[in-house]
């Protein structure tokens, strides 16, 4: 099927061009704020009162937006783009030349947690968890805007639903963006939320931050066997493992420690 005409320019404004990208960022992390408000606001979903308050989350958005933004920019550089780079310096603020990575954004947005909860004495873990909780809607919006953009297209597909992608030459391909979209976003938000209102995952720190690390590192290995590697790095190590792949390996285990240390740990108490 042919790809849809889709302007990546939302509007402008004068000499200003507002991108569905940018905006796909903006409005993943103000529902993503709008849910966690809505976490910390819900006493029966925490053993004792919830970790922080609404005004200390309030605080926190602006310092998940940097740990995003800059973690995702330069997670891109080091890992898919960093010979560009050290060649032409330039081309680090050259957003149209490559845009975010999330292994970046994960590391970046760690960060920020982490000095965020030591300045605000919030407990750690459950910061971690409600982030956690609420970045599958952020990475809902983001690939929807990488198809729209028409980028980080799939390997060559005949079937049905396969798009022809403007820059991807005459033959079809996997849309795995939305495929990405569906597993990172849909499916890992509903997975959480069960987590978290079934079965009292938040009670017990931790839990909802393993599950997602794994969630994500079992979805973005499963796409990777059908989104097309980036073009400067192609396949590693016998011509099968991508870099996305490489980065999720690591993910996985971290996850799953997260989740047995939270199951050995006593619930949360206030």
């Amino acid at each position: 099927m042919p790809f849809p005409e889709i302007d990546p320019i939302a509007f402008s404004i004068g000499p200003v061009a507002v991108h569905w990208y940018g905006i796909a960022y903006v409005v993943g992390i103000m529902l993503g704020w709008l849910y966690a408000r809505r976490l910390i606001e819900t006493p029966r979903l925490w053993a004792g009162e919830a970790p922080m308050t609404r005004a200390m989350l309030d605080d926190f958005l602006v310092w998940a937006a940097v740990g995003i933004i800059l973690g995702g920019r330069v997670g891109y550089i080091l890992f898919y783009d960093f010979p560009n780079v050290a060649a032409d310096p330039l081309r680090a603020i050259k957003v149209w030349n490559g845009g975010m990575s999330f292994h970046g954004g994960f590391a970046g947005t760690t960060l920020a947690m982490i000095l965020f909860a030591r300045r605000n004495r919030i407990p750690i873990w459950s910061l971690f968890d409600i982030v956690a909780a609420v970045v599958p809607i952020g990475l809902f919006f983001g690939r929807i805007a990488n198809f729209v953009n028409g980028e980080l297209w799939g390997r060559l597909s005949d079937a049905p639903w396969a798009v022809v992608f403007p820059e991807a030459g005459p033959f079809a391909r996997h849309p795995s963006q939305l495929y990405e979209a569906g597993l990172e976003g849909i499916v890992l938000l509903a997975v959480l939320a069960l987590a978290i209102y079934r079965f009292g995952a938040l009670k017990r720190p931790g839990i909802v931050t393993g599950l997602f690390v794994c969630g994500y590192a079992l979805s973005r290995i499963a796409v990777e066997f059908f989104r097309e590697p980036d073009p400067q790095l192609g396949y590693l190590y016998g011509g099968w493992l991508t870099m996305g792949m490489l980065l999720s390996l690591p993910m996985l285990v971290v996850g799953l420690w997260a989740i047995i240390r939270a199951r050995r740990a006593e619930p949360a108490r206030a």
